[in-house]
C-alpha cells in the first residue's frame, strides 16, 4: 500500500511517500521539502502573513500532486506549532482543503511528541533505556522519555529554533546579549521539567528533527573530514559540540552557510540550536547525543499502517469475508487453536471427499468459515453454546456475506454439535431445501473435524480418506498419543456415514 505523510512543520513542509507493508515496515519512495519559516513569522506578528499562506498552500498543492503521480492511495497531513498558535491557523488549514484538496489535522503538542517517539524507537537503538528523546522543530522542542515498551514522559514547550531566533536574537553574528538571552528563555522553560525526568533515569538522549541532525553533520564533518550520507545512531559529544558552537557564534549567517554539514537556509537560526542543546545537556545532565533521521513524518507512516485490516493489504477481493469472521472470533473471546484446527480438518476432509459430496469452492469457504465459528457460542454459555454459536453469527454483522450466507453459516455452525441439522431449527428452517441439503453434508464434515481436536490440543497432524466401496477409512496421523481425538471422531461420524451412506472407519495412520 502506498502512504504519504504531510509534516507541515513551523520550519519546513515534509512530504513522505512509501510503498508500506502490512509488517510494520515501509520502503520510502520520495522525499520533498520546502523550507518555509511560518515560525518566523507567527512569533513576530502572530500569524501566518498572505503571502507566505499562499505559498504553504501551494507547497500542500504541489505536494499532493507528486503524492497523487506516484499513486498513493492516502495521505495523511498533519500539522504543528505555527499553524497550532496561528491567529488564522484555522484559514490557512481551510484553504488546503478546499484549494489544494487535501485535509490537514493540526495536533497538540502531546501527540506530535507520541508520533515522533514513534519514530525514533523504530529508528534508534534504545540502550541503555530509557531515552530521553528531544525533537527540536521552528515553533516547539517535544520531550519525550521512554524506551521499547512505550513512552513513559512527553512535555512540549515553545522553544522551537525559529521562535526563539526571531523573538531574542538581534545580532549577526550572535552577541554575547544574545546568547544570554536564548539560554535564560531555555532554562526557565526546561528547568522545572529535569526533576521528572531524572526521576526517569535516562540512559541515553536522543535528538531528531533538522538542527539537531545538522549540527550531528557538521561534528562528523570535523571529525571525519566528510559529511556521511547517514547520521542516523551517529553520536556527539558535548565538548565536540562546544568548539562548533564557539565557531557557530563568531560567524555572520552569509559565512556560515558555506560550513560543511550545514543546509544553507539554516544558517541564522543555528547558533540558537546549539546554544538550546548545550543548555539542555547541562540542565538534564547529560554529556552525549545520539541522533535519529527519523522524526514526525515517519511517525505519521508508522502510524498509519496498524490501523488497516488485513483485507486492505490483500489482493483478493473476498478477502474481507475472512477478515470479518476473524474479528466476530476474536470479539467473542474464541479458542483461537481449536477453532483454526477444526477448520484446517474441516477443508482437508472437504478436499478428500469431493467424490462424496460433490460440493464446490463456495461451499468449502463457507465450511471453513464454520470451522472458526463454531465455537463462539461458549462466549455467552458452554451449555447449547451451538444454538449461541448461531445467534453470534446471525447478529455480528459479518461484512461481504449475503443474508442467505450468513444463515447458511450459522446453521452449519449449530450443526457441529448436538442431533444434527433438523428442519425446525433456526436458521436451518430458513434455507430452501437445495441449501438445507448442503449444510447437511457440509455439518458431516465439520463434526467428525471438531471431534478430531476433541482435546483441544491440536495434535493431529494430518488426515488421509480412503473410499472402497461402502467404506470410508480415515487415516490419522500425529506424533503423540491420539487416543481422545479418535475417540472424538468416531462419537461424530453418524451424520457422515448417513449422508454419504458409507461406513467410517477412524483409524491411527
Amino acid at each position: 500500500m502506498r502512504i504519504a505523510a504531510f509534516d507541515l512543520g513551523s520550519n519546513s513542509f515534509h512530504l513522505l511517500v512509501v510503498d508500506a507493508h502490512p509488517d510494520g515496515t515501509f520502503v520510502p519512495l520520495i522525499k520533498e521539502k520546502d523550507m518555509l519559516r511560518l515560525g518566523d513569522a507567527v512569533g513576530r506578528e502572530g500569524r501566518i502573513p498572505d503571502a507566505l499562506a499562499d505559498r504553504a498552500v501551494a507547497t500542500v498543492e504541489r505536494f499532493r500532486r507528486l503524492a497523487i503521480g506516484a499513486g498513493t492511495e492516502e495521505i495523511h497531513a498533519r500539522a504543528t506549532s505555527a499553524l497550532r498558535e496561528a491567529e488564522n491557523g484555522g484559514e490557512v488549514v481551510d484553504r488546503m482543503a478546499a484549494e489544494a484538496g487535501v485535509k490537514v489535522r493540526v495536533i497538540s503538542g502531546r501527540e506530535e511528541a507520541r508520533l515522533i517517539f514513534e519514530a525514533v524507537r523504530a529508528a534508534v537503538v534504545i540502550d541503555p533505556g530509557p531515552a530521553l528523546c528531544l525533537d527540536l522543530g521552528g515553533g516547539s522542542l517535544e520531550i519525550m522519555v521512554g524506551d521499547t515498551s512505550g513512552m513513559k514522559l512527553a512535555q512540549s514547550v515553545k522553544l522551537g529554533v525559529a521562535r526563539l531566533s526571531a523573538e531574542l536574537v538581534t545580532g549577526d553574528p550572535f552577541s554575547a546579549d544574545d546568547v544570554r538571552r536564548v539560554e535564560k528563555r531555555v532554562t526557565s522553560a526546561l528547568a522545572p521539567l529535569a526533576d521528572d525526568v531524572a526521576h526517569l533515569h535516562p540512559g541515553m538522549a536522543v535528538g531528531s528533527s533538522g538542527t539537531f541532525c545538522d549540527l550531528a553533520r557538521m561534528v562528523a564533518a570535523r571529525r571525519t573530514g566528510s559529511v556521511p550520507r547517514s547520521i542516523n545512531q551517529f553520536t556527539f559529544t558535548r565538548d565536540e559540540l562546544l568548539p562548533l558552537h564557539r565557531e557557530l557564534l563568531a560567524l555572520r549567517s552569509s559565512e556560515r552557510a558555506a560550513l560543511a554539514g550545514l543546509e544553507p537556509k539554516r544558517a541564522d537560526i543555528i547558533p540558537t540550536g546549539s546554544t538550546l542543546l548545550l543548555t539542555a545537556m547541562e540542565l538534564f545532565g547529560f554529556d552525549r547525543m545520539t541522533v535519529s533521521e527519523w522524526a514526525l513524518r515517519e511517525g505519521i507512516i508508522l502510524d498509519a499502517i496498524p490501523r488497516h485490516e488485513a483485507t486492505d493489504w490483500s489482493a483478493d477481493p473476498r478477502a474481507i469475508r475472512a477478515s470479518s469472521v476473524v474479528q466476530l472470533a476474536r470479539r467473542c473471546n474464541w479458542d483461537e487453536g481449536h477453532g483454526r484446527q477444526t477448520a484446517r480438518l474441516a477443508l482437508d476432509l472437504f478436499d478428500q471427499t469431493v467424490g462424496l459430496h460433490g460440493l464446490g469452492d463456495a461451499d468449502r469457504e463457507l465450511l471453513e468459515h464454520a470451522g472458526l465459528l463454531h465455537d463462539i457460542g461458549e462466549h455467552v454459555s458452554t451449555e447449547s453454546h451451538h444454538k449461541h454459536s448461531a445467534y453470534l453469527i446471525q447478529h455480528g454483522r459479518l461484512r461481504g456475506f449475503t443474508p442467505v450466507e450468513v444463515d447458511f453459516v450459522a446453521a452449519l455452525a449449530r450443526a457441529h454439535r448436538g442431533g444434527g441439522p433438523k428442519p425446525p431449527h433456526e436458521p436451518f428452517a430458513s434455507l430452501d431445501r437445495e441449501d438445507r441439503d448442503r449444510v447437511t453434508r457440509l455439518a458431516a464434515l465439520l463434526r467428525v473435524a471438531d471431534g478430531l481436536d476433541r482435546g483441544r490440543c491440536g495434535n493431529v497432524d494430518g488426515i488421509e480418506v480412503v473410499v472402497d466401496g461402502a467404506q470410508a477409512r480415515l487415516l490419522v496421523t500425529a506424533d503423540t498419543d491420539i487416543a481422545i481425538e479418535l475417540w472424538g471422531a468416531r462419537r461424530k461420524r453418524e451424520l457422515f456415514e448417513r449422508s454419504f451412506k458409507r461406513r467410517l472407519d477412524v483409524v491411527p495412520g
